[in-house]
């Protein structure tokens, strides 16, 4: 065991959402007895989210934090531990793994699957707490149809709030889209898109806009919103100059497409490779070992790898990809301290 370890494990998941947590069920059901750290985000993004209406077996719906807990129990019936615990470090050296927590504890182990998600970035304006998962969304397909018939805001100006904007086209009255400058930057196939449904008079576009508050309760939802505008564009940046307008404005529900972070801080000591947004690539494909990365015994599941469908039923597949790929793994490769302990084993892999 590496010196100052608390414990090693054949297996450590990082992260308790969607795709961790069904790793977790698929890895303790094939006895590899993972062990699990919730991380700063208990249960990912779906805790956000009050009903979760499009999860196959709930017809009714279901709560986030509701699913998120059954799954949780699931999980642990089948012989996964789950602890709080942030990820901070991966030796992503040969294994075992070393394996750092946010409060100093170390562990080590043979096969890591990272599962850590992809934080919203949010605008942290009065109001936003209160009312997230009350009428503020950061999941337009998740949410989208809870708010059927009324006016919705999307607020950014990428491929995201373009692509947005055009889904809730089918639920909403009218779609405004604010966003911060004149032009946006979303691809001119998404700003086409948009542009039609502006003639088809679905959407209406707020440029030079920005969100300064949110207002409502959770118990009857989002009642209007506070914007500022200024045809220069960044009007928060020039709220005290004359060309600067703030109105109020009747919204029964806003989405926030501004991007996601990937929670992989903790692999950049690693030779795991991410893109430029820093999502892990893994190796894909149609055969097995498609959640691996190029670290042998590291895989990527969930949010943390897919940043294009970001959804709970596609994380919960990559979880189960995961672990199948994990099992094999480990069928392959013996726990590192008996491959370190025992001569005839190391003789064997000669």
């Amino acid at each position: 065991m590496t010196d100052g370890a608390v414990e090693h494990r054949r297996l450590i998941i990082a992260g308790t959402g969607i795709a961790g947590l069904t790793a977790a069920i698929y890895a303790g059901r094939a006895n590899n007895e993972p062990l699990v750290f919730e991380g700063d985000e208990p249960g990912g993004q779906l805790t956000l989210t009050t009903d979760v209406a499009n999860y196959p077996g709930f017809p009714d719906g279901i709560g986030g934090p509701e699913l998120v807990q059954k799954m949780k129990e699931q999980a642990t019936q089948f012989g996964a531990e789950v602890e709080h615990g942030i990820v901070t470090d991966v030796d992503g050296g040969d294994p075992p793994f070393r394996v750092e927590l946010k409060n100093g504890d170390v562990y080590t182990c043979d096969a890591l699957i990272a599962a850590s998600g992809a934080s919203a970035r949010t605008l942290g304006v009065p109001g936003e707490d209160e009312l997230m998962g009350y009428g503020l969304s950061t999941c337009a397909t998740c949410d989208g149809a809870f708010f059927r018939d009324e006016d919705m805001l999307v607020v950014g100006g990428g491929d995201a709030a373009m692509e947005e904007a055009s889904f809730l086209t089918k639920f909403a009255d009218t779609v405004y889209i604010a966003h911060r400058r004149e032009n946006f930057r979303a691809e001119a196939h998404w700003v086409e898109r948009v542009e039609e449904h502006v003639e088809n008079g679905d959407i209406e576009i707020m440029r030079n806009t920005e969100l300064l508050e949110i207002h409502g309760s959770p118990e009857d939802g989002i009642d209007h919103v506070t914007l500022a505008q200024n045809d220069e564009g960044y009007p928060k940046d020039n709220l005290d100059t004359p060309g600067t307008e703030t109105i109020e404005f009747d919204v029964g529900a806003v989405f926030y497409a501004i991007g996601h972070t990937p929670n992989t801080g903790y692999l950049e000591g690693t030779d795991v490779e991410m893109d430029d947004a820093g999502y892990i690539i893994t190796q894909g494909g149609d055969g097995a070992g498609q959640t691996k990365t190029d670290v042998e015994g590291i895989f990527g599941a969930g949010d943390v790898v897919d940043h294009h469908y970001q959804q709970a039923v596609t994380a919960a597949g990559m979880g189960s990809k995961a672990a199948l790929d994990v099992d094999e793994y480990l069928e392959e490769h013996p726990p590192a301290e008996t491959a370190e302990s025992d001569p005839a084993t190391a003789e064997s892999d000669d």
